[in-house]
């Protein structure tokens, strides 16, 4: 008897619908067709213990199974429900009225219980699209599928319970969640909190224009200056996620395999912070079998890189793109991926192998040829995607010990949502631009033109500290951020002097004994 089951394949962040055909004749053979990897094939033996320990009969048949499209390859050991299903059909088991109305996907163990998978959610989305009445997946998974709504996702913990409500004997109860409810729920609970932080408060003004404008901010200082701490806390007063960020960054998350067991929608922006012996293919994503990298992982949140020199060239080398497109293509043989690398970078590093140079009080033991090549170790089409660049030193005693809450992430981030309003209303008509970080030549010209005293004010900070041509387009970027927090209209002297002084790195005496 010929049946069909319905699965998904994922690739990138989305599913394409898996179309399984099972049939039993005379014979004692086994086969499996259409692009089947070494783990879709061992599900053989899985599905063998799984239906016999539940008390059925594997079929002594002729089976042969069609995974189509024959084309595209099917990967990992989701597909063992699935095929079992179809199996168990094909020999009269499992009656066929009710095959085509649901998606099933899940892992077997081999007494017959049903493992979490990875990319449920975009496997929920693609059976909703598809018109399918409903999904059965894992137990562990269904909250995670079920924020899909107008989709019936089932939670099963045993093959025997797919079997028997398949066959009409029992009803299963779909998991139904409020995805507005969950979204809301926690968006706004922070651990880390700026209020923590003491003295700092240049640094800390920083970070608030970097967040205001989605710009990329790098922090050079010596060891113990607050630097990691700030980082940590940069995702308590950026804007909340939307609930179309949420979704697509629980989609990626999904994927990768990185939802915590009963999650539902992730509702604060992530914050990746990779070790610096990381390699470019678990930066930006790839491999044998393609998974999201650390910058997709962080899409619609922040990306730390802490001591960045001591990140290998190629590693540093292999985000410049990603940073400017905000994608990542992945490229093989017979397909291509795309993965959203929309993030905002925070990186930090000492000023010198020793830490200690220009600290206050500790004497830097570096040569300077030492300092120079460490700095080197940033290239310059890196530094120039990196828009805000803050000299920061040692908190005094006095501050440290000072018993008063500093300001909290609660007050800096209304200010940062109310200077995002500004630029969503001001980029409104430009698909793609939702942050001044963002803003092209052409509209630099239309929308960051200082006045006549900024213009002048500008041409003597080039002159004077001899910034290079990439940190024009730099400071007005981050100028008209500064502006934007102050609800001027216009780039004024002020805000090109601020703007100025976020760009240490750019000064070419910078590093100098």
């Amino acid at each position: 008897m010929l049946v069909k089951v319905f699965g998904a394949a994922v690739q990138g962040i989305d599913a394409l619908v898996v179309t399984i055909e099972v049939n039993c004749s005379q014979g004692i053979r086994f086969f499996m067709v259409g692009l089947p990897d070494a783990a879709v094939k061992e599900s053989h033996e899985r599905i063998v213990s799984a239906v016999e320990h539940n008390g059925y009969r594997f079929p002594r048949k002729q089976v042969i199974v069609n995974m189509s499209p024959a084309d595209i390859r099917k990967e990992g050991v989701a597909y063992d429900l699935p095929l079992a299903v179809g199996i168990l059909a094909s020999d009269e088991k499992i009656e066929t009225g009710k095959l085509s109305e649901y998606m099933l996907m899940g892992e077997l163990s081999l007494d017959g219980s049903i493992l979490p998978i990875k990319g449920a959610l975009p496997i929920a989305i693609k059976a909703r699209e598809e018109g399918f009445k409903g999904l059965i997946i894992p137990k562990a998974n269904v909250r995670e599928a079920a924020v899909v709504n107008h989709l019936d996702v089932y939670g099963v913990e045993n093959i025997t319970e797919v079997i028997r409500f398949l066959n009409g004997e029992i009803e299963l109860e779909p998991t139904v969640i409020d995805t507005r409810a969950e979204f809301f729920r926690e968006y706004t609970h922070f651990d880390l909190d700026f209020s923590d932080v003491k003295g700092q408060e240049s640094v800390k003004r920083a970070f608030e224009v970097a967040a205001a404008g989605g710009h990329n901010i790098i922090l050079i200082g010596p060891p113990g200056a607050g630097k990691s701490m700030m980082a940590k806390r940069l995702p308590s007063i950026l804007p909340p996620l939307t609930l179309q960020e949420a979704l697509e960054t629980t989609k990626i998350h999904s994927v990768a395999g990185r939802m915590e067991r009963g999650s539902s929608l992730l509702s604060q922006r992530p914050f990746r912070s990779p070790h610096h012996t990381i390699s470019p293919v678990a930066l930006v994503g790839g491999g044998t079998f393609p998974q999201p990298g650390e910058i997709s992982l962080a899409h619609n949140g922040v990306l730390f890189l802490d001591e960045l020199p001591e990140f290998s060239r190629q590693v540093l080398e292999v985000m410049r793109q990603p940073l400017e497109d905000r994608k990542i293509t992945i490229a093989r043989a017979k397909y291509s991926i795309e993965y959203p690398a929309g993030v905002m970078l925070v990186a930090s590093m000492n000023p010198c192998p020793c830490g200690y140079y220009n600290h206050p009080e500790k004497e830097c033991i570096c040569s300077p040829g030492t300092i120079q090549r460490y700095l080197g170790k940033i290239s310059g089409p890196l530094l120039d995607r990196i828009d805000i660049q803050v000299e920061i030193v040692p908190v005094p005693f006095e501050k440290i010990s000072d018993t008063r809450p500093a300001e909290s992430s609660e007050s800096i981030r209304r200010r940062v949502i109310a200077a995002r309003e500004i630029q969503a209303a001001r980029f409104a008509d430009y698909p793609g631009i939702y942050c001044n970080a963002q803003m092209t030549p052409r509209l630099l010209n239309q929308f960051a033109v200082p006045d006549e005293a900024g213009l002048k004010r500008l041409k003597d900070a080039m002159n004077r500290f001899h910034l290079s041509a990439r940190a024009y387009d730099r400071i007005l970027k981050v100028a008209r951020t500064i502006a934007d927090l102050e609800g001027s209209e216009g780039v004024q002297v002020q805000h090109i002097n601020e703007a100025v002084n976020y760009r240490n790195l750019d000064r070419e005496n910078w590093g100098d004994r």
